[in-house]
């Protein structure tokens, strides 16, 4: 582990960015779906970046719990 970063750091926002962004994504693909009804390679590509959205937030999520010092799911 490296230096312990505090709430304001620059890198902390961009983890934070990064998973807000990523839980966004996730909200909006759901009507991306509804959109490709009848298109299942669309829809199956659609699940899939919804799927690598969510795995990007959890770990932008431990990240930011490792850099400021507090355990994921302490919040």
């Amino acid at each position: 582990m490296g230096k312990v970063h505090g709430h304001a750091d620059n890198i902390v926002y961009d983890l934070v960015s990064i998973q807000y962004h990523a839980l966004k994504g996730g909200q909006v693909y759901e009507q991306y779906k509804s959109d490709a009804e009848g298109h299942d390679d669309v829809r199956q590509f659609i699940d899939r970046i919804q799927r690598e959205d969510m795995d990007r937030a959890r770990r932008a999520q431990e990240l930011l719990a490792s850099i400021i010092d507090v355990p994921v799911g302490a919040r």
